[in-house]
């Protein structure tokens, strides 16, 4: 793996930017901005200051005008940052034109994010996935990496050597239309190698499809305490941090529901408002899982100020991902922290089907089972079976995926009296009596 854009070797002060129309909701600007804090601070990077800069209308070259453009340097200066962090989505020509003018590394939230992904990335899809969307991102920002090698090749600077300039220049286009080569060439071969990762992955899944489990996912914001609940519910140990994007790879595991009925249920990774539109192309692998749920648990911290926007950004990712429809069971975390109690209240008035948990005491964890296996309830049967001796593989399933409420050997056969997918009932309709 190779990187084709040249970063300083130490990026220690953050100056963050946030623009906004003058017509736009100035507080969910606020709110995006503290939320760039959060990512930032997540590469543990300092952040000496921060602006927020409301324009009438954008312009192409520094997304606001040189009036205020003047201003925010200014504040930079005076905070002494090293690198300038905005939390809009800049061009390539727009991050070229803010580190002229401020002299300064200049990277926005998409750079921020691809950077978390990569630190987080454990399985060799999230690996592929994060490097491909680095790439693609990358791409088009060729140029500005070698303007990172000029000025460190430096040279006479000034009026001097406009010869010589105009040699390395045509040097360095020619070596830009190289890395531009080797770069298209590197997106092939991982587009290549995560066809492959998927089609093992559709493969497992393929063959999970055989066993008739039903299948959830657990979906929501990031850091809102999926990976806990689903620890919660399982027992079973899953990674768990108190950190943004603490895991990109999803985790499956089995839980038995209060009628008997197992349940498959998958960890997925956290959304994020503006996540950048190649990483959800990039991570659909990943995030697939919630298009082919029988259901979703929608995860929200009750305590984050933003709760209702966090809200809105997973219904939109799902949307994008055409998960939309699925049924979804509303699930409020955390209602253990001191002070959830007026969140709470205020939740149930948006939300009066929501139900609340902490993952931490088990509050509320009975009562989401108790949904999941109502929502499952059209898809499980109640029969009686005699099978014969001589399959004991089917008694053996049952015994694996199905609730065996009484299992008896008699002369004529097994009897078994079980509640079992709808699925596996009708494989077993040649044993069934009534």
């Amino acid at each position: 793996m190779f990187d084709v854009r040249e970063k300083p070797k130490m990026v220690e002060r953050a100056f963050l930017v946030g623009v906004h129309l003058k017509n736009d909701q100035a507080a969910e600007a606020e709110d995006l901005l503290r939320e760039l804090h959060e990512l930032v601070a997540t590469l543990q990077i300092g952040i000496v200051g921060s602006a927020l800069v409301d324009v009438r209308q954008w312009q192409a070259r520094l997304l606001m005008g040189t009036g205020k453009a003047d201003e925010i340097l200014e504040q930079i200066q005076e905070a002494n940052a090293d690198c300038v962090v905005f939390d809009n989505e800049l061009t390539p020509a727009q991050q070229r034109n803010w580190e002229a003018f401020t002299g300064r590394t200049v990277i926005d939230r998409q750079e921020v994010i691809l950077d978390i992904f990569g630190a987080r990335a454990q399985t060799k899809e999230a690996k592929l996935q994060v490097e491909l969307a680095r790439m693609e991102y990358n791409l088009p920002r060729l140029k500005r990496a070698w303007g990172h090698l000029s000025r460190q090749g430096g040279g006479g600077g000034g009026g001097g050597g406009g010869g010589g300039g105009g040699a390395h220049r045509g040097e360095g286009e020619q070596q830009i239309e190289m890395d531009r080569r080797m770069v298209r060439e590197r997106i092939s071969s991982l587009k290549r190698e995560l066809a492959d990762v998927r089609g093992h992955r559709a493969t497992q899944r393929k063959e999970r499809s055989r066993i008739p489990l039903p299948h959830a996912a657990i979906v929501g914001y990031t850091n809102a305490g999926k990976s806990s609940l689903l620890k919660a519910l399982t027992g079973s140990e899953v990674y768990v941090a108190n950190k943004l994007f603490a895991t990109l790879d999803t985790t499956t595991r089995r839980i038995e529901l209060p009628n008997g009925r197992p349940l498959l249920m998958t960890d997925t990774v956290g959304f994020v408002r503006r996540l950048p539109h190649r990483l959800v192309e990039s991570f659909k692998a990943t995030l697939e899982e919630a298009v082919l749920a029988d259901f979703l648990v929608h995860v929200l911290d009750i305590n984050a100020p933003e709760v209702e926007a966090f809200h809105r950004t997973t219904l939109e990712v799902l949307q994008e991902l055409g998960a939309d429809q699925k049924r979804i069971i509303t699930v409020f975390n955390k209602v253990d922290v001191p002070g959830a109690a007026n969140a709470r209240t205020a939740a149930q008035l948006h939300h009066p089907d929501a139900i609340f948990v902490s993952a931490v005491t088990g509050e509320g964890l009975d009562r989401l089972q108790e949904r999941m296996a109502d929502l499952l309830a059209d898809q499980i049967r109640h029969i009686k079976l005699v099978l014969p001796h001589s399959r004991s593989d089917l008694v053996a399933r049952l015994h694996q995926h199905a609730h065996v409420n009484h299992c008896a050997y008699e002369d004529d056969g097994v009897h078994v009296d079980a509640t079992v997918p709808s699925r596996l009932a009708d494989e077993l309709t040649d044993w069934t009596v009534t």
